[in-house]
């Protein structure tokens, strides 16, 4: 790939043409080329000087900041954000201050991307959610075969969570303020009793419309939990969302 030709990838990254993952007859599907390509970026940029009045930085040339326009119908609030280049941001989208979104990164319509919230590389926002302040979805940019971190349309991440390493949130689902997720973080659905570990592919999948809020569970050996009444972290499913749920996670319309 030309420096050329990198550019011209990078434009249609931006404008929503092509994107890293896409969700095809039900199922997501990494788009592996793009990945391979945005790699590509890194072995083609060189370090370079992108410093901004008092706040100097380097980076690769391929990745600087990215530039917006008052007709892409973004808002994005004074205060700190940096959004790099090959991050697309539908219009509606509102980015409140400081914030982050990296290369590859999809952010549907409507979609609050609220303060201190990181978004990582190739990570796929749906429209009309809500990140809350100090959340981060975690990046996957590489293997590049790997499907990056997803948040379906219409979920609500909360205050200071974490969703990482290839999870996958459907659409309408409720995550409380302060939960982790990871590939490793098994959910215990609360309305069946059951666990809900890594899938095939090794990701977590939040299933639709669930309530998942901060759990405990007891570290059992033998059958039995230890005497010491030692619990592990455990996100639990304590509900599927219903009318109450959909009213107190509601965004203001004003607001948009």
């Amino acid at each position: 790939m030309t420096l050329e030709q990198f550019n011209y990838f990078m434009d249609d990254l931006e404008k929503g043409v092509i994107r890293v993952a896409e969700k095809i007859e039900g199922e997501w599907v990494v788009n592996v080329w793009v990945k391979e390509a945005i790699l590509e970026g890194f072995r083609l940029g060189r370090i370079t000087d992108m410093s901004q009045g008092q706040f100097p930085y380097f980076d690769k040339s391929t990745f600087p900041v990215r530039n917006f326009k008052a007709e892409d119908g973004v808002r994005i609030v004074p205060g700190g954000t940096s959004i790099r280049r090959g991050a697309y941001l539908a219009p509606g989208t509102i980015v409140m201050p400081p914030a982050y979104i990296n290369v590859g990164a999809y952010v549907g319509e409507g979609t609050m991307v609220d303060s201190h919230v990181t978004i990582g590389s190739c990570a796929q926002v749906g429209r009309n959610i809500h990140i809350s302040a100090s959340t981060q979805i975690g990046g996957v940019l590489e293997p590049a075969g790997a499907l990056p971190t997803i948040i379906e349309d219409g979920a609500f991440i909360g205050g200071n969570c974490g969703i990482y390493e290839g999870t996958v949130v459907q659409e309408g689902a409720v995550i409380a303020s302060g939960v982790i997720i990871t590939s490793s973080t098994a959910i215990f659905d609360a309305t069946t009793g059951e666990f809900i570990r890594r899938n095939e592919d090794g990701r977590i999948v939040v299933p639709a419309g669930a309530v998942v809020v901060s759990g405990s569970k007891p570290i059992v050996r033998d059958g039995k939990p230890l005497a010491s009444g030692v619990h592990l972290y455990c996100p639990v499913i304590v509900k599927y969302r219903d009318e109450k749920t959909s009213g107190s996670v509601r965004l203001e319309d004003m607001l948009r």
